[in-house]
């Protein structure tokens, strides 16, 4: 089976466990405001490759991949599902562990036919919640939210372990009320093993002026790090809240 990849990453170190092998699929139906990868957006493009292909690559590298494995990114990788699914079908084959970064966006609660597939697969889904607010969400991403948390759930209904990412960006989701509000939403999931809270920065500028694309937060200064790991802490504070219900 073929895909269309953007690029792979030999020695990934912020994508997963351990050291990893990262797959970068071409096409995004989101247009976040602080997307680092504008290139990816476009489906259809990219470099041809097969199953086969990817797993000989990672197979180059694989003494370098020290307690890693496949990680699968993007763009969003979920545009791409029958080819990740067979890719990680394999990958298991060889005892790899299997990493989906995903928004999952492209989920739908009513025909989960292909999702089910994919996660027999699957040992880990790094899950990006863009904001907690549908509206706010829109403004953000240019798409609803509702999918998304919808598949959090679902992964967590299936036992699948999820690492929750939130990237913290001054003037959208540094919030109280909404910090607060996604820590008392993901409560409810039973199988998180990770929460990553990102400072936003603006590294992607220097893309998109080689893009000739404006970038929309061009005025929008980088979050300090403190900042997120206060950020964290309210989160948690909602977390802790719906738990004390319970």
């Amino acid at each position: 089976m073929n895909g269309y990849i953007h690029s792979t990453e030999s020695c990934g170190t912020v994508d997963g466990p351990g050291v990893r092998f990262v797959v970068f699929m071409q096409g995004c139906p989101m247009r976040c405001l602080y997307c680092h990868n504008p290139d990816t957006w476009q489906p259809n493009k990219g470099t041809v490759r097969s199953v086969e292909s990817i797993l000989e690559e990672y197979d180059s590298y694989k003494e370098f991949l020290q307690n890693g494995g496949i990680t699968v990114t993007g763009g969003e990788p979920l545009m791409q599902i029958d080819f990740v699914t067979e890719l990680f079908k394999q990958a298991k084959k060889k005892n790899i562990h299997t990493c989906l970064d995903s928004s999952g966006i492209t989920f739908t609660p009513d025909h989960t036919e292909k999702f089910d597939e994919l996660i027999k697969y699957t040992d880990l889904v790094m899950l990006d919640i863009k904001h907690i607010d549908n509206e706010e969400h829109k403004k953000l991403t240019s798409q609803e939210n509702t999918n998304i948390l919808a598949f959090a759930k679902y992964l967590s209904d299936n036992g699948i372990t999820i690492w929750i990412r939130h990237v913290v960006v001054p003037g959208i989701t540094d919030n109280e009320k909404y910090l607060f509000k996604l820590g008392y939403f993901i409560a409810q999931l039973k199988t998180i093993k990770a929460l990553d809270v990102l400072p936003y920065h603006d590294m992607g500028k220097v893309k998109y002026e080689n893009l000739g694309i404006d970038y929309p937060l061009k005025d929008t200064p980088p979050l300090d790090k403190q900042r997120a790991v206060w950020a964290k802490g309210i989160i948690i504070d909602g977390m802790k809240a719906r738990l004390r219900e319970n």
